[in-house]
């Protein structure tokens, strides 16, 4: 496996778009994203568990039903939630993809992102969307436009692909998503739209999705919140020439593997770029009881609005760790927990069997200093790992949403 550039274009028989049609009022930012398949795909998505979902949600969700897909729209700038109309407009949104494409609206994914409760002027859509299919590119300028056009406060387009063996055959398995707060997935994450040229079936694609999304997106935080447009899609048009997975094989490992990569570059990518962020935090849990409380206690830490405020400020604060593995709904057993936190400029132990011991503040200091820091865990419990990711929380995160809406 290695990775590859090209992001939703780097399979083979997909097209992507991105332009700016009207929802946003500033000209300069992308606001309309298109994904093509050549062949109809199979196709299978996970959604935000918030009790309030966005309209589109409810439309994706009929029409995979079937299992198939041949494209993906989506805009930026709202997120048609909360408004009366909102899947009037979102099917308004997959009739005007699919006359623009020929194919049939059943067979359209739709998501939106932006402001909750505002009318979505779906006009401006409409309108749009025949020179949108026109920009369609297989090349890497179509992704990268597709991607800049679904985000909102985010920094920068978050892109990945791998290239990879199934039964003697190249596949490939690319990757779009936009997310920089309201980030704390409960099932998917933000938006996000994967490609495959790999064929399989859409059973296995959703049983491979939520794998990785459990291991992936539910282990990403940036502040907590979990967002009402959360939705995470693939499709897999087959095109790579392997035989079809249908059932738990090493093809559906390898699969999976591949699948794995793109997702944490796309998680990591989304924690380095959370609101006001200035640290990418990883937590790496070892020696666990299971896999499932790895993810628990690592993503307890990096939720902690105290831990992330104390890597801000290079604090070597270890209790605020303990403290977060402690109240975790997992099992923990304090007096067994060392920790240990790292960057590129060292490690250094700072907590063993649960209690304080002496080390270098200045040497800390040092270490917590660098952009991408690690916060390593040992249970000294078991044989499983987990890790989540997140980031550092910054007077910058509360002067950007203190006024997102106005």
């Amino acid at each position: 496996m290695k990775k590859v550039t090209g992001g939703v274009c780097a399979a083979k028989g997909f097209r992507a778009a991105g332009m700016h049609c009207g929802i946003r009022k500033d000209k300069s930012r992308f606001d309309l994203a298109l994904i093509a398949a050549d062949k109809v795909c199979t196709a299978a998505a996970l959604y935000t568990t918030n009790k309030v979902k966005s309209a589109p949600i409810y439309v994706t969700k009929k029409n995979l039903s079937d299992g198939r897909a041949m494209a993906v729209v989506a805009n930026s700038g709202n997120a048609n939630a909360c408004v009366t109309g909102g899947e009037d407009a979102a099917e308004r949104m997959c009739a005007a993809a699919a006359k623009a494409l020929g194919i049939s609206a059943s067979d359209v994914i739709v998501a939106s992102t932006g402001v909750i409760g505002q009318p979505l002027h779906v006009e401006f859509i409409e309108s749009g969307m025949k020179e949108c299919a026109g920009k369609l590119s297989a090349d890497e300028s179509g992704a990268n436009d597709a991607a800049k056009a679904i985000m909102t406060t985010d920094t920068f387009k978050k892109e990945a692909a791998v290239e990879f063996e199934l039964d003697g055959h190249t596949a490939r398995i690319g990757g779009m998503a936009k997310g920089s707060g309201m980030i704390s997935p409960k099932m998917a994450t933000m938006l996000c739209f994967i490609t495959t040229d790999a064929a399989i079936s859409s059973q296995m694609l959703e049983t491979a999705l939520r794998d990785i999304t459990d291991r992936t997106f539910n282990c990403v935080s940036v502040d907590g919140d979990t967002s009402t447009n959360d939705t995470v899609a693939v499709m897999a048009n087959g095109l790579a020439g392997n035989t079809e997975i249908t059932a738990p094989t090493a093809a559906f490992d390898a699969f999976k593997a591949a699948l794995l990569s793109v997702c944490t570059s796309l998680c990591k990518d989304m924690a380095k770029d959370g609101e006001g962020a200035t640290k990418l935090l990883e937590c790496l849990i070892t020696h666990a009881p299971s896999e499932q409380v790895a993810r628990v206690l690592a993503k307890s830490v990096i939720n902690s609005s105290l831990v992330k405020t104390a890597f801000f400020g290079a604090d070597a604060n270890w209790g605020r760790i303990l403290c977060a593995l402690g109240y975790a709904d997992a099992p923990l057993k304090v007096d067994r927990v060392k920790i240990e936190l790292s960057s590129p400029k060292g490690t250094i132990l700072v907590c063993e069997n649960g209690q304080g011991v002496d080390f270098s503040e200045e040497k800390a200091k040092e270490i917590l200093l660098e952009n991408e820091i690690k916060v390593l865990i040992d249970l000294s419990d078991g044989d499983a790992s987990g890790e989540a990711f997140g980031c550092d929380l910054s007077y910058e995160y509360v002067r950007i949403n203190g006024d997102y809406r106005t």
